[in-house]
């Protein structure tokens, strides 16, 4: 993990609903077989939220104030947090949540959500619908959320299988697909042959390998954790689709059945727009979009070694059997 310059990104790009798609710039690089050169390292750092803030309404775009405004409450956020831990000096006896110096979740140092919203000032990542929100969830998709969390609840911890594929270390929560900006780690490289595209993210080095061949999809009962994916230009534009969703992975409670089509769009030397459609009628009543503008990066990837440092399963798990224990021993 570490701070990368997050460049102002030109307002041309303006994916809003009813607009064009991004189209390539003419000095955009090309490979040497002529297609639009997407190579390199993609920063995908905002502070831009996935979803328009309730508060917001219909306000589609932040005023150059209002932009200037958040950007600098989260430098300054930053500033204050980061003089917090530098006077927690030392651990507290005490495990209690809450307490000044008990161990808990991530420091501010750790994490890296970037200190700009996009270029466009979008309230939202999320592009259609217009309200820059989520659809509503459908009947089957809000049975199945309420039964998952209502087994969550009773079920923690019974077993691994119970916890997600993020706390496992199979799946990064912004690593996608679709890639989707975190709390860190918020990098994308691309490679390319005429053939195929490989996307790699660094978190939990998430990789990708896309034909454009034409070759036709796996077999239905082959599901993967990241889906199988097809790959075709449209001009300028790579159009990733993919299907075959494993069904333990339930990104956003998605199922098996969801569908994700991507377009990856260079518009000049340092920007590329990342733009994904995401349709799941067992989830929401209608497909939605989001897009984001990536930023080229100067440095390689880090590495993410997400299994070896996993303390926390076994710290779930073990935790989870002494609660038994103690239920046990009181006779519930």
């Amino acid at each position: 993990m570490r701070h990368r310059v997050l460049g102002t990104v030109i307002a041309a790009m303006v994916a809003a609903v009813g607009l064009p798609a991004p189209v390539a710039a003419q000095d955009a690089p090309r490979t040497g077989w002529g297609a639009p050169d997407l190579q390199g390292v993609w920063d995908f750092r905002t502070i831009t939220p996935l979803e328009r803030p309730e508060r917001l309404g219909d306000q589609a775009f932040l005023t150059e104030e209002e932009a200037a405004n958040l950007e600098q409450e989260v430098v300054e956020r930053n500033v204050e947090l980061a003089n917090r831990a530098a006077r927690r000096t030392e651990v507290t006896e005490s495990v209690d949540r809450g307490e000044e110096g008990v161990p808990g979740f991530y420091n501010n140092f750790l994490l890296d959500r970037g200190t700009r919203t996009v270029g466009t000032r979008r309230t939202s990542l999320i592009v259609d619908p217009p309200n820059g929100r989520l659809p509503e969830m459908s009947p089957a998709g809000r049975e199945r959320t309420e039964a998952r969390s209502a087994y969550r609840r009773d079920h923690p911890a019974d077993s691994w299988l119970d916890r997600s594929a993020f706390d496992r270390c199979i799946l990064g929560f912004n690593a996608g697909p679709p890639i989707t900006p975190g709390g860190y780690n918020q990098n994308l490289q691309v490679f390319q042959t005429p053939d195929h595209v490989v996307l790699l993210t660094e978190m939990v080095h998430t990789v990708r390998v896309v034909p454009l061949d034409g070759r036709p999809a796996l077999p239905g009962d082959v599901r993967q954790w990241s889906g199988d994916s097809r790959g075709r230009w449209e001009g300028d534009t790579l159009v990733i689709e993919t299907s075959h969703f494993n069904d333990q992975r339930r990104w956003r409670g998605t199922t098996r059945n969801m569908t994700l089509v991507e377009r990856l769009t260079r518009v000049d030397a340092d920007t590329l727009v990342y733009e994904y459609t995401v349709d799941d009628p067992d989830t929401w009543t209608r497909p939605w979009t989001a897009s984001i503008p990536m930023q080229r990066g100067d440095q390689p990837l880090y590495e993410y070694a997400c299994h070896e440092g996993n303390y926390s399963m076994p710290g779930i798990l073990g935790g989870h059997r002494m609660d038994e224990l103690a239920a046990a021993a009181a006779g519930r």
